[in-house]
């Protein structure tokens, strides 16, 4: 909207105003109004959430110290989506497609995970809606997508799997390209579900993720960057910068407020549509191993899933103390915090090595 606005401006007012069309200036107006949204909305949203009694259901099977949390104002991830939402639609150039697509795979996921936290507080349980059928509309999103993308696609690297690291390798994937997209985004909103378990520990490393996506997206839609470090160029794709930026700015607005003790959980309407966020901007600017990489605190949590219940099942024993693996850690006497900010550690090193694979090739 301003984009347009300013546009607009700059060519019958005053030139000064073209400043406001700079991709990078709109990138970081783009942070700071999602910021400063998720600070105005926050103290509000989790007052009305409070009254309305919308508190977190808390498994009877899990941490000791995890019961205190018991009534916490949940479902805090509406407001990521307003902030992200707004910011998006204020700063972005509303022609381009990818910004429609990002957008809607997140806002549709969200809806997906408030009806699933719903169904939590409608019934008093933590189970929510059912596996299946949250399975069932994230793959009907997750498939929306590929086969978008797969149609829209002009350029064979545009359907193909960049292999980091590695100088002009690229995997042709044809029509598997959309089991694949269907599989990242998928994978990676639940990923992102699953980490969500401790105080802040899923918001951060999503920003720092978002942070670096908005670096490749950058550069993989301007030809002269892409073709020097050897990167597909996608025209358009570099309007998604605002998107993560905006994205950077909301989530560090609600860590604000769901920093340790937290004050208000994301609840699964923000965690699930944060994972199919990143899911689908990896996927747009060709670097979905990168974000295997990047997010692999999101990986190590799932993965500790699938080890613990594919082991008691075949052999009645567990790996972990508790699944996911953050559960593992309190458990052997990591007080909370300890365990919060060592996953954010281990990500700022998996996202600068993602972010070298630009330069090692």
């Amino acid at each position: 909207m301003l984009y347009s606005l300013f546009e607009y401006l700059s060519v019958h007012v005053y030139s000064g105003f073209h400043l406001f069309s700079y991709l990078t200036m709109r990138a970081i107006l783009g942070v700071l109004t999602a910021l400063l949204i998720a600070l105005l909305v926050g103290p509000g949203m989790i007052k009305r959430l409070v009254e309305l009694k919308i508190g977190q259901q808390v498994r009877s099977d899990g941490p000791q110290s995890h019961l205190t949390k018991a009534g916490t104002p949940t479902m805090g991830g509406a407001l990521i989506l307003i902030a992200v939402g707004l910011s998006t639609l204020l700063w972005s150039d509303l022609s381009n497609a990818h910004v429609w697509l990002v957008l809607g795979v997140t806002l549709a996921t969200g809806v997906i995970g408030g009806i699933d936290d719903y169904k939590k507080l409608r019934y008093g349980n933590s189970r929510g809606l059912s596996a299946r059928h949250k399975f069932f509309w994230q793959s009907v999103i997750g498939f929306a997508a590929a086969v978008y993308l797969f149609v829209s696609a002009v350029e064979p690297a545009q359907t193909a799997l960049l292999i980091p690291f590695f100088k002009n390798w690229m995997i042709p994937l044809g029509w598997l390209f959309i089991p694949f997209v269907w599989l990242v985004i998928v994978g990676s909103s639940n990923a992102v579900n699953l980490t969500d378990g401790l105080d802040g520990l899923a918001i951060m490393p999503t920003v720092m993720v978002a942070g670096a996506l908005a670096v490749f997206a950058y550069l993989t839609g301007n030809f002269k960057f892409a073709t020097y470090l050897g990167i597909p160029y996608v025209a358009g794709v570099g309007e998604l910068v605002v998107f993560c930026g905006a994205l950077v700015g909301a989530g560090l607005g609600f860590l604000w407020f769901n920093t340790y003790p937290a004050q208000v959980f994301m609840g699964d309407v923000g965690a699930l549509a944060l994972g199919a966020a990143l899911g689908v901007v990896a996927v747009v600017v060709r670097q979905e191993l990168v974000l295997l990489i990047m997010g692999g605190v999101f990986v190590m949590e799932t993965l500790s899933v699938i080890l613990q219940v594919t082991s008691y099942k075949l052999t009645r024993r567990r790996i972990f103390q508790m699944a996911p693996l953050h559960h593992h850690f309190e458990l052997k006497g990591w007080p909370e915090p300890r365990v919060i900010v060592r996953f954010w550690i281990i990500t700022v090193i998996l996202v600068l090595i993602g972010l070298a694979s630009l330069k090692v090739r």
